[in-house]
């Protein structure tokens, strides 16, 4: 049964190919959903799939890519959306 998770990703994680890396590391998880700056300056991600992946993918946003640095990652249950498709930068 596929799970969904909003993270939440604080520090210099914008303008370092942090969704782009994101995207790959997703994809290569088998997940769906979206990687997307916000204003304040972190990057949420919304994922959906396999717990397993889930959580693989929560351990790959503690670093994100060389250029990145994480301060912080906060980590949410979602809502299930059954419409998304691939894995989205926005």
């Amino acid at each position: 049964m596929d799970r969904s998770a909003r993270f939440l990703i604080s520090g210099k994680v914008q303008g370092v190919c942090f969704r782009a890396s994101t995207h790959d590391a997703a994809l290569r998880l088998g997940l769906r959903g979206y990687a997307r700056n916000l204003p304040d300056g972190r990057v949420e991600v919304l994922a959906t799939g396999d717990a397993a992946a889930l959580d693989a993918l929560a351990q790959w946003l503690q670093h994100g890519p060389p250029l990145a640095r994480v301060d912080a990652v906060e980590r949410h249950e979602a809502d299930r959306d059954g419409a998304v498709r691939g894995f989205e930068v926005g």
